[in-house]
This record gives structure tokens, sequence and C-alpha cells, in this order.
């Protein structure tokens, strides 16, 4: 008889009411075991203080170092930054709820995570379009690179970037506000996850899942298909132009960038297909955690480790501090 109850349906005794009645939320976190929390207090404040520092490295060497006053570093910039509020909008709260033993989120907290977490996730592949627009002028069109790439047309894309961002942000947020009708309250996640909130409808999913599909196109498939089609042509470029003994230094300044992109879009497939495929909400937590936190927290890594221009503009500024 228990299996009847797997049907999505909206209780016949409770009058449907609009989510805007809901005074909180709980976030279910990644485990219920006492034992556990201490080391996951541990772990997520060490990843939450070295994402920030590590990215926080990056803008300060980039800033005080003239060299590297050059569109891409311009923009490696302003990615730091943008994984500096990603991390920062779901980790905190975790680490809050940990210590305070305490799972609860108000109304107007959990929309605005939810919000803010959007915004940052759209920047996050926005720019690393941007970034690969960037190289392929660089490596296609060098003679022409100072031209097309001034200082207005970057402080254009940023710009686009973050509104285009905002706008998806807002319209994901008023979709939960026009929910008529809400199953649950508990969210199994350690954040206000966008997708689990767009589902607590139990009305007509038609049209938030046209809203998923259009979003999923435009932050997904078109931003990638910018990055793929800037690389052949980069990758097209050096085969034809360059010596084969200068390959590899033509293509080294994109190593950096291709491995951000090939990790945070490879996780986030992970976790898209870990859902379909796995049952279990607390799996889907866990892999959560790697698009939402690892991959904001490797990125400084990647750049320091694969850039010498990076490398030595760190080493300049800690020299001036320490």
């Amino acid at each position: 008889q228990s299996r009847t109850y797997k049907i999505i349906v909206c209780p016949i005794y409770i009058e449907p009411q609009n989510l805007r009645n809901v005074s909180e939320f709980f976030l279910m976190g990644l485990s219920d075991d006492p034992e556990l929390q201490p080391f996951l207090f541990g772990l997520f404040l060490s990843m939450y203080l070295v994402t920030v520092l590590g990215n926080l490295l990056i803008i300060l060497a980039v800033s005080s170092d003239p060299h590297l006053h050059t569109p891409m570093y311009f923009f490696l910039s302003n990615l730091s930054l943008v994984d500096i509020g990603f991390i920062s909008t779901t980790v905190p709260k975790m680490i809050v709820n940990i210590q305070s033993h305490s799972r609860v989120i108000s109304y107007a907290g959990c929309l605005t995570q939810m919000s803010i977490f959007i915004l940052f996730g759209g920047m996050d592949c926005m720019l690393l379009s941007v970034m690969a627009y960037d190289r392929f002028v660089a490596i296609c069109h060098p003679l022409r690179y100072q031209v097309i790439m001034n200082p207005c047309t970057c402080c254009k894309l940023i710009s686009g970037s973050f509104f285009v961002s905002l706008l998806n942000s807002q319209v994901q947020n008023l979709i939960v506000l026009q929910l008529t009708c809400f199953k649950d309250v508990k969210i199994s996640n350690f954040f206000c996850d966008p997708s689990q909130l767009l589902n607590f409808t139990c009305s007509d999913m038609l049209t938030n899942n046209i809203v998923m599909y259009f979003v999923g196109a435009i932050f997904g498939f078109i931003p990638f298909s910018g990055i793929f089609f800037s690389y052949c042509k980069i990758l097209s470029s050096i085969l034809r132009v360059h010596p084969s003994g200068r390959n590899y230094k033509a293509f080294s300044t994109c190593g950096s960038h291709l491995a951000v992109v090939c990790l945070f879009y490879g996780t986030g497939l992970g976790v898209c297909l870990s859902s379909a495929i796995s049952q279990s909400p607390r799996k889907d937590a866990v892999a959560s955690v790697v698009y939402t936190v690892v991959t904001p927290m490797l990125n400084p890594f990647i750049y320091s480790l694969r850039n010498q221009d990076i490398k030595r503009a760190m080493w300049r500024f800690l020299r001036k501090i320490i």
C-alpha cells in the first residue's frame, strides 16, 4: 500500500498555499552522525580558508604587478573574485550550522542564498567562456589583440556576464516565489539547492522544466560551445601557422584555463549524472560538494602551478609583505 504514495500529489485536505507562507527550511546536511560533525567542521573550515586565501592571493598578485595588467589576468582576477563569492555563499552557513547544532535557515535567507548561488555559478560559466574568447583573439589575431581586447571591451564583457547571471538568478527566484503548493521544507543538501526548491511544487511541472532546460542551455551548452569553438580555432591556427617547435609555447598559455574548464564542467556533469542515477539524496549532496567547494579551491593551485608569470608575481608580492 505504501507504494501508492510515491505519486506526487497535493493532499486534498491541505489548502494550497504560497511558498511565502513558509517561515523556514531545514538543511539536512551531509551526515546525521554526531561523531562526524567535528571532522566535517574542520574539513570545510580548512577548505574554505584555503580557497579564500588562494584566490585572494591571485587577485593581489595580479593587481600589484604591472606586467600582469593584461586582459587575460584581468579576467583571471575576476574569476578568483567570483570563486570567493561562490564558496562563501554556501560553506560559511554550513560551518555555522555544524557549530550551532542547528539546520534551520529562514525563508528569506534560503531564497537569498539560492539567488546569490545562481549568480556566482552563472558568472563562473560566463567568465570561462570570456577567457576562452580572450585566448582565441590572442592566438588567432595577435596583431589586433590590443585593439579588440581594449579596456572598454573587457569591462563590457565582465558587466555583461554579471547582468546576464543576475537576470537568471532573479528569474529563478521569481519562479520559486510563484509556487502555489509545496511538498516539503526539508532540503536534502547543505545549502538551498535551486533544483530542489524548484521541485517543491506539486502543481504542473511543465513550466519549471522548460525554464530549467532553458537555463541549462544558456549556462551549459552555449558557453561550452563557445569554449569548444574557440579552442578548435586556436588548435587549427597553431598547427597551420606556428612551426612545430613553438606549438607548445603558443598553446601553453591555454593549459591552465583548459584544466579549469574540464574541472568545472566535468564535476557539474558528474553531479547531474549522479543525481539521475542515484536515488539517495545524501549521495547527491556529497556529489555537490565537488563543484561547490573543491573546484573553487583547486583553481588557484592550477593557475599558480602551471603559470610562471602568476608564480613569480605571487613570490614578489609575498616578499613585499613579509
